[in-house]
This record gives structure tokens, sequence and C-alpha cells, in this order.
């Protein structure tokens, strides 16, 4: 099978394409003199993600600016060098990530990398020194969280994940309907989010995953249950979908249906898969409904309720991200999105798999 590289491949393979990286022109390209009054962010990882969404999404901020960006393909440096201005002294590879440390150009490390690789390299953004934003999930295991946060606690840095969708208004109005109990008390709550996923990605690799759909979709929905409700789970049932293609989802699950039991009897269902297509969130409450659908894109999300349209302006959710943990750092407050409520849904999302494997009801800890 295509994905068969293992973490260990993955990070080997890093290793030598970091050392083919071309030693850089010492003439460093000159940025903007405004974004002297921007944090920078280093970007960790170059794939889709990170093209796609967040190097775009940083020429939109208002507090902070693409400073630099770690690779280990050759190709790719040289490509972000020439289309976004960076200077040479701030291309970093994967080996030499750690001398981030004197780069006073970087304020904050974005980690861009598959899910194992996340607690390695946001441990070593902390001891550098460096604000870090981890992309969901944090990590594969709640002792990795742990071990993540205590970095930055000891470092006196801020960690943020990259939960986007709170920065979004229509999400923002599902927690206020939520909430306040404006349509009465919640009844249930159902979320679903699934794609067709290609065969030979990394996210089919559970050594580099750590699951299948839902560390990387049913996360969103794991997230929608507690933000509209404004309760964490007490206990879960799960289920995993029959697999209709076993060589494709050989090491991970290709469906999986959830039931989180909340306080005051609220029932959240969730389902997600890589080889199907929907996306909604929908909450029942005594007197009323309200949903998005779609629920999780970037983009184009729409909503709602019995009472008619939910209208708001769609926004660059992953500049309003950005920006607010820039702010957070600037202003030395919180961010809304920190590493505990990381490390919380990896709880969540472990104790799911652990009741699709042993098909019984799981008690959620508390701690």
């Amino acid at each position: 099978m295509s994905h068969s590289f293992s973490r260990r491949k993955f990070i080997h393979n890093l290793g030598l394409t970091a050392l083919a990286l071309p030693i850089l022109s010492a003439v460093d390209t000159c940025l903007p003199k405004n974004n002297k009054k921007k944090l920078g962010v280093a970007l960790v990882g170059l794939g889709s993600y990170a093209e796609g969404q967040l190097a775009p999404a940083l020429q939109q901020t208002e507090h902070c600016y693409l400073a630099g960006i770690v690779t280990g393909t050759p190709s790719k440096a040289g490509r972000w060098k020439a289309k976004y201005n960076i200077p040479d002294k701030n291309i970093y590879t994967y080996k030499t990530i750690d001398n981030i440390s004197n780069n006073n150009d970087i304020d904050i490390v974005y980690i861009v990398l598959p899910n194992s690789l996340h607690a390695e390299y946001c441990i070593r953004a902390s001891q550098a020194g460096k604000h870090v934003i981890c992309e969901k999930p944090m990590a594969i295991t709640v002792a990795d969280c742990d071990a993540m946060i205590a970095a930055s606690k000891n470092a006196g840095k801020k960690l943020s994940i990259g939960y986007r969708l709170h920065f979004d208004e229509y999400h923002k109005e599902m927690m206020r309907l939520g909430r306040k109990q404006v349509y009465g008390k919640l009844k249930t709550v159902n979320a679903d989010f699934a794609f067709h996923a290609q065969s030979g990605i990394w996210r089919l690799d559970k050594e580099l995953a750590g699951g299948g759909p839902l560390m990387d979709l049913g996360i969103y929905c794991v997230q929608s249950f507690c933000y509209t409700t404004g309760l964490e789970p007490l206990a879960v049932t799960a289920q995993e979908g029959a697999k209709t293609d076993t060589l494709k989802f050989k090491e991970v699950e290709q469906s999986l249906t959830w039931q989180f039991e909340m306080p005051g009897g609220i029932k959240c269902n969730g389902k997600t898969s890589y080889e199907d297509s929907y996306n909604n969130l929908r909450a029942e409450a005594e007197n009323e409904w309200f949903e998005l659908s779609p629920a999780f894109s970037y983009n184009g999300i729409r909503g709602k309720t019995s009472q008619g349209e939910i209208k708001f302006k769609n926004v660059f959710q992953q500049a309003l991200q950005m920006d607010d943990f820039a702010l957070a750092v600037i202003n030395n407050r919180p961010t809304p999105v920190p590493g505990e409520m990381g490390r919380r849904d990896v709880k969540y999302l472990q104790a799911i798999y652990q009741a699709m494997r042993t098909g019984e009801r799981v008690i959620i800890p508390k701690d």
C-alpha cells in the first residue's frame, strides 16, 4: 500500500531532504517596514493547509505576518522564499529549527505537521523561547499534551491550538444560542463531518495520524458539542462502521459513530468518515432548533433556525485565529483556545476509541 511510510521513515526523509537544502544567499530580502509592528510567525511544515490557508491568511492579518518557514524540501524553500519575500536567515530545516531561538524576527511558531510529530516540534519551539500554535488534534496521547503544556509553561510562553471555528461568526452564534438557551434547554446536538480521502495520504498511517477520520474530522464534531452546549461529556459509547475498502483502511477506521452523554440529559451524536460526504451541525432545543449546513468548512458556512435564516459575512477564519493569538501575546492575556483545551479533546478522542474497541460505555475521567 502506498501510504506505508512510518513515522520513523517520515522523520528520516525530513532529515535527508534537509541535508539537501542549498546554502542560501547571505543577502537578505527586505521585509516591509510596517511588519516590524507585527509579530513574526514561522510555519513548520509546508503542506496543503499551510500553503492553501495559513500563508494566504497571514497576508490578511493585522497583528502578525509570515516571517519564516521550516521545511525539509529544498524546492519548497525556494518557492516560498520567492513568493513571500522571506529572508534567507528565516528559513530553517527540521535539523536547524532549534536555531530559531536566536532569531528575533520570529515570535510565534505554528506547527503544521502530521499529528504524531506535534509534540516533538511544539516542545522544541517552546524550548527555543517561542510562543506556539499547534494544529489540531494537539497530539495523539494525553501524555504528549501534558509534555507540550509543561514545555510552554517552563519557557514562559503561550500555547494555542488551531481551532479556527471559535473565531467564525456562525459558530459563535451556535455558542450563543446553545449556552444562553435562547430556544429553551438543549435536548440533542448532532454533528457529522466526512469526505472521501485519497489513498496514500499520511492520515491513513496510524503511526503518523494516531487514528483515522475521528482524529482529523471527528474532532470538529467533538469541539462543536462542547462549545454549543458549554458542557463536557460524562460518558461515551461508539461503533466502528464497516470497511468497504480493507486495503485502504488497513490501519485506521473508515467511519465511526459515537454518542456523548452530557450533563442535564443532553445527548450528542457524532459521525465521521473518510468514504462519504457530509458536513452538518444541528441542535434541538425544547422549543426550536438551530443548525449550520455546511458547518465545518473554511468558508461558505450557512445557518438557519426554526425561526429563519442565520446570516453573517464569511470571514477568513485562520486570519482571525492567528490575529487573536498575536494579541494574546502582545497584551499578555489568555488565548480562548489554549493547550489545556487541546488536551481535553485528545482525552475525549481516546475515550471514543476505547468505547469503539471494547463495545462498552466508557466513563470519561474529569482530570
